[in-house]
């Protein structure tokens, strides 16, 4: 399959004016003035690279009430991500050969972007054994969504010898259990209190004993101290967007409820100014959906987990057309650094890479609406909030998106091993 885009092309730092041309999904050629016999000429709308988004939860096995592969996959391209890492807290957990071998042909078979899996840690379980098909490793210092958990010092340790010779990521839930509480609560900022910025302080502290280890990546970064902790750290920084745009100030009830919680308007504003200074390395939605009846439980009883893959870059791209953050920032964050993490040919611009691209008008601004949004789960907490969600979005050089339009070609593929 040949043809050729024509736009304003983001290149490194800058927008040009040019067009590329796409052959066997790479892009071979970028030139001023180029047109193959497909052409599609996106006059003066933006062509970026696709997002990465390394922290997804698809509930695929095991929980596909709330959303599944091809649920989850869909709302990506809608939101401009044409490539996801779904983490391992399913049913069963993604921990044995078999469960890697099953969640890995289940998603062949349903994914509309490309993918990758984790594989979770547990406690004197070499996982390396489940190296072959994963993107990586995951491990919960702390209680959450699932039952995987690695609390002992000897046991991360142990993870990350036995990892160390393959390079591959490894990306951590920081919260230490040692501090969080199960006291009955009855709004964001009882969750709040239950999961304190000391949870989050205490596993980064203790992660630092282990700073001669390449690769570690921390997840949802929920707190100012924990920022600061992490600046003198080679770790990789993660962020989300509900971290950075909710706070427990928001009525939101139960619909705000997460892992790291959301915390208070003054921390939510540090984070989010951080974000803008740069602070941050990784822009990931922790694309975490549950059913509406769950989150209108009982607030104490209701799951915690926030959707975000399909709002997470039209909320950001937003952003950037009021000039509040800046683009090249937004897809360094968002695209070039997940995929440099994980050493994909992906996430920037140029001849040899993956044509993993979206199209962006940022004069076509709509309001999200969680019935109108692709997840199972059918709500988000920024209902009513305006966005810009991608004009055409396209995975190694084919429309998953196009004018908005959904094409139904399932063209993902695991990034391991291609």
């Amino acid at each position: 399959m040949e043809l050729t885009l024509e736009g304003r092309v983001l290149i490194g730092d800058q927008l040009v004016k040019c067009c590329i041309g796409v052959k066997d999904g790479k892009i071979v050629e970028i030139k001023k003035i180029m047109r193959w016999e497909e052409h599609l000429d996106f006059k003066d709308m933006l062509i970026l690279p696709g997002g990465v988004d390394i922290h997804v939860h698809m509930r695929e096995p095991g929980l596909t009430a709330k959303e599944d592969f091809s649920s989850g996959t869909k709302a990506a391209a809608f939101g401009g991500i044409t490539c996801v890492m779904d983490m391992p807290n399913t049913i069963p957990p993604t921990t044995t050969i078999r469960a890697v071998e099953d969640k890995l042909d289940i998603a062949s078979r349903k994914a509309w972007v490309d993918f990758g899996i984790f594989a979770g840690c547990t406690p004197g379980v070499d996982p390396t054994r489940l190296d072959k098909g994963v993107v990586g490793y995951k491990l919960y210092m702390g209680s959450t969504t699932g039952d995987l958990l690695v609390t002992e010092d000897d046991d991360i340790k142990k993870v990350l010898e036995s990892i160390k010779e393959s390079g591959s990521v490894l990306s951590v839930h920081a919260e230490d259990q040692a501090w969080l509480r199960n006291e009955p609560t009855w709004d964001l900022e009882g969750h709040a209190s239950n999961r304190p910025y000391q949870a989050e302080t205490a596993a980064i502290e203790r992660l630092s004993s282990f700073s001669q280890y390449e690769k570690i990546n921390i997840c949802h970064i929920s707190s100012k101290q924990g920022l600061e902790l992490l600046s003198n750290l080679p770790f990789t920084k993660e962020v989300t967007p509900h971290h950075l745009l909710l706070s427990s100030k928001k009525d939101l009830g139960a619909m705000g409820k997460a892992n790291p919680p959301l915390r208070s308007e003054a921390n939510r504003k540090e984070l989010f100014e951080a974000f803008k200074e740069g602070s941050f390395d990784i822009l990931a939605s922790d694309h975490a959906p549950h059913t509406f009846a769950e989150k209108e439980d009982e607030f104490d009883y209701a799951p915690s987990g926030i959707p975000g893959v399909e709002t997470s870059l039209p909320l950001m791209l937003l952003l950037v057309k009021k000039g509040i953050i800046d683009l090249p920032m937004l897809v360094r964050m968002a695209s070039y650094r997940p995929a440099l993490l994980f050493n994909l040919n992906k996430g920037y611009i140029d001849v040899g890479m993956d044509a993993d691209l979206m199209v962006v008008d940022p004069r076509i601004v709509s309001t999200i609406k969680g019935d109108r949004l692709h997840s199972r789960c059918g709500w988000t907490p920024y209902e009513g909030w305006e966005s810009i969600f991608p004009y055409s979005v396209m995975v190694r050089g084919r429309m998953v998106v196009d004018e908005g339009v959904f094409m139904g070609e399932r063209v993902g593929r695991n990034v391991v091993g291609v």
